[in-house]
């Protein structure tokens, strides 16, 4: 079984202290949720949280595509088409 995102933090959680989540624990959750929630509200595609890959939609020579950002990149430097996602990258 793949555990993925609270998931996993929630049995990790249990496993390491042997009891219910903290309220720490619930605090970071709602602050990540409310982050993702910001970046969606700005047309910001959170991809993979583990990498920091994140998508921007934007236009390119008249079609659809999204800029594509992972963390430790210095700048946006690649875009992909909507089908063909983080294996389809180009540089701009």
């Amino acid at each position: 079984m793949v555990l993925h995102g609270a998931e996993r933090i929630r049995k990790v959680a249990t496993l390491n202290g042997g009891g219910p989540q903290s309220a720490e624990y619930w605090e970071a959750l709602d602050t990540l949720r409310e982050e993702i929630e910001s970046l969606s509200e700005r047309g910001i595609v959170l991809r993979d949280p583990e990498t920091g890959l994140i998508d921007f939609p934007a236009r390119r020579e008249g079609r659809e595509v999204f800029l594509c950002w992972r963390l430790g990149e210095d700048r946006v430097a690649y875009w992909h088409g909507p089908e063909t996602g983080f294996a389809g990258r180009r540089p701009l």
